[in-house]
């Protein structure tokens, strides 16, 4: 359940960022929503593994999740700024779950070797 609405609210702030150019007040109270349900969920499910890097990289998710609060509020004050928000967000979302996964793995490998 957690994941669909993870994937939902993730493609509710790609909606809203679309939407503002057309309907700036509708985009930005989709784009609220849509971040606070984002990091409601990120903060619920933290980095189940033990290294130092990749709890790191759970603070490189919770920063993102601050920006993406930041971009929503400029967004409400209809602030252009709100888009390089978003994406210094996006780039660290991004990395943060390319590098999780290898992260997770490397540490499952480790334990299987001991």
């Amino acid at each position: 359940m957690n994941d669909n609405l993870y994937k939902i609210s993730a493609i509710l702030i790609l909606v809203a960022a679309l939407l503002y150019f057309f309907f700036p007040t509708l985009a930005a109270w989709i784009m609220v929503f849509a971040v606070a349900t984002f990091i409601v969920l990120t903060a619920k499910n933290p980095y189940p593994g033990k290294s130092v890097r990749g709890k790191r990289l759970f603070g490189f998710q919770i920063f993102a999740c601050m920006l993406m609060a930041v971009a929503a509020y400029l967004m409400l004050r209809e602030r252009n700024e709100w888009v390089v928000a978003m994406l210094i967000a996006a780039f660290l979302q991004l990395y943060a779950a390319i590098i999780i996964p290898k992260e997770l793995e490397k540490e499952k490998n480790e334990t299987n070797n001991k």
